[in-house]
């Protein structure tokens, strides 16, 4: 099967942080699955968010993702142990990279008052770093997995702001 990265790219809406994400992350994976080689689809199906990184990575832009994202949870981690007062070295995941920028965000982000405000904070970090990825990057795998990385979060925070609503809905109508 011929790979047409630049049509199934070209149909492909243009996502912004805090969207209501266009299809789901499975919908990607029907449209790719229609257009580019099965390797290609095995290697978006590996993208994940969930921070559990066992495996090395099948691309270059998925290990990109998997440092900066490790290295993010451990700044959180080290910033959460010093105020905490226990030792972060059982906690943190192997990563050798020390970036201060990313320390800077994950201060920041830790020093918002509001749970949901210091994740959002944290997502849009994740998603500036995306963006900064895809650069010169147009119609091409790595395109196409930092697009699934993109619609990951997306859902993760349809899933976040519906479940919210559902609450406080609940909460306003007295139902338990």
């Amino acid at each position: 099967m011929p790979a047409h990265y630049i049509y199934l790219i070209s149909s492909l809406p243009m996502l912004h942080f805090m969207m209501k994400p266009p299809f789901t992350f499975e919908g990607l994976l029907d449209r790719c699955r229609q257009l580019i080689p099965e390797k290609d689809i095995k290697i978006i199906e590996s993208v994940s968010i969930a921070g559990a990184y066992t495996q090395e990575p099948p691309n270059v832009m998925i290990k990109k993702w998997q440092e900066f994202d490790t290295e993010l949870r451990n700044e959180l981690v080290k910033i959460r142990a010093v105020r905490k007062k226990i030792d972060p070295a059982k906690y943190l995941r192997p990563d050798n990279a020390v970036n201060l920028e990313v320390a800077q965000i994950a201060l920041h982000a830790h020093r918002i008052p509001s749970l949901l405000e210091s994740e959002k904070t944290l997502d849009k970090a994740r998603w500036n770093f995306l963006e900064e990825l895809s650069i010169g990057h147009y119609f091409d795998i790595d395109l196409l997995i930092v697009y699934a990385y993109k619609l990951l979060i997306l859902e993760r925070w349809e899933n976040i702001v519906s479940a919210d609503s559902r609450r406080l809905l609940e909460e306003t109508l007295g139902v338990s």
